[in-house]
């Protein structure tokens, strides 16, 4: 319940965003609202990472996820296998644990993508 995928929409336009920023990226307008997004999208595109940069472990799949209010944004992939992964592929967001150790020797959680739940059970 304490993690969420929230970005803005913005009160003048109705457009929403992410990550959050300064000012309305379509309309330039200052009056944005937190918003909170489904987390259920497509996979646009995808990657294997196999060397892995400092503090995570890899190989792991990344993607681009088209999110279903019509933002991209870019995540890890978990419970799938690299072999499964391809374009359209309906995900939602799951929080999970994206590094082993913070700066201060801490879990560093955040959100990944795996794949939608309904789809796999109808499969």
């Amino acid at each position: 319940p304490y993690y969420r995928l929230e970005g803005q929409r913005c009160t003048a336009c109705g457009a929403v965003q992410f990550p959050p920023r300064s000012a309305c990226g379509a309309c330039r307008g200052l009056d944005l609202a937190t918003y909170r997004f489904s987390g259920r999208g497509t996979v646009f595109s995808f990657a294997e990472v196999a060397t892995a940069p400092k503090g995570f472990s890899g190989p792991y799949m990344v993607a681009m996820v088209d999110l279903a209010e019509g933002v991209r944004v870019t995540a890890q992939l978990t419970d799938v296998d690299p072999e499964d992964v391809e374009i359209g592929m309906t995900v939602e967001m799951v929080t999970r644990r994206i590094q082993e150790k913070g700066p201060q020797g801490y879990l560093v959680y955040g959100y990944k993508f795996r794949p939608q739940l309904e789809a796999r059970m109808a499969s």
